[in-house]
């Protein structure tokens, strides 16, 4: 694997560069402009692939398109999208492939469970719900379904959609309220159990076309989280520790990305420390 702009170039034997080597491939993430999809962005570009990415800012995009642009030296498009718009993305997939005439990978990672408003489900707002499902859940099928078509025209292709652990295990809100955090709404876990699903689903779909789906459940990453809640958290963690921007899911994409996973397809691998395994 050469890693583009680098001052050092990681050398491998060929055996192994030939698995991890996606110069010319064409990635396209969705809400590839900051934390997980900057870092999937990062490691597809450093591999050697051109990068579409989006983000519902259109500034944010640029301002990031022109960061990995000048890292990895590949080529990098920009777009404003919200993936719970089924016509944004169509348009969006169609001046992608219009650009480089493929697209080799899509990483559905747009989404989040952060939504304003209470997350008690007792209280919670029909609207709020409507909206998680809508961009964590629709708009996953949505991407999936525009990319889906051309990659079965290629005969070839990855989808990689980011779920969570919400949606395989029940969360400990003590653990949320004894730091004063609001906890993830239960529609979060219904959404991301419902991409697990798709991604299964998917995978027998596309699998006899040369395309493989696979997801992937992160844990808990922290970003400027409360003291106690860190603690508490690690202290359920076989690790001991939560995950870390910018190196923990790195390698997961870059295996499901790349050829080392041909024979990978309808998986969910899970990236938590051993959380799920404690609880």
């Amino acid at each position: 694997m050469r890693l583009h702009g680098a001052t050092e170039r990681l050398k491998m034997h060929p055996e192994l560069e030939s698995i991890f080597d996606m110069r010319g491939q064409v990635a396209l993430i969705t809400g590839g402009a900051i934390h997980f999809g900057f870092d999937i962005a990062c490691v597809l570009g450093a591999a050697g692939c051109h990068l579409a990415i989006t983000s519902r800012d259109e500034e944010r995009a640029r301002r990031s398109a022109d960061e990995l642009r000048s890292r990895y030296e590949v080529d990098v498009l920009p777009f404003a999208m919200d993936v719970a718009d089924a016509t944004q993305v169509a348009d969006v997939v169609r001046r992608v492939h219009d650009w480089k005439q493929r697209i080799d990978i899509l990483v559905n990672n747009a989404g989040g469970g952060s939504i304003k408003g209470q997350c008690h489900l007792f209280e919670r707002e029909t609207q709020a719900i409507d909206r998680l499902i809508a961009v964590n859940l629709n708009g996953t099928l949505y991407c999936c379904r525009e990319v889906g078509r051309i990659m079965r025209e290629q005969g070839r292709g990855k989808i990689i959609n980011i779920a969570s652990i919400a949606g395989i295990l029940g969360r400990d809100r003590r653990m949320y309220a004894r730091s004063g955090m609001a906890s993830q709404p239960v529609d979060y876990a219904a959404a991301k159990a419902g991409v697990i699903g798709m991604t299964r689903d998917l995978a027998a779909l596309l699998g006899p076309h040369g395309v493989c789906v696979n997801s992937i459940s992160p844990g808990g990453f922290n970003r400027d989280l409360p003291e106690t809640f860190v603690r508490d958290y690690c202290d359920r963690t076989p690790l001991g520790r939560m995950g870390r921007d910018g190196i923990d899911l790195k390698g997961a994409v870059l295996f499901l990305a790349s050829s080392a996973s041909d024979y990978v397809t309808g998986h969910d691998l899970v990236v938590d420390g051993g959380f799920t395994a404690w609880q």
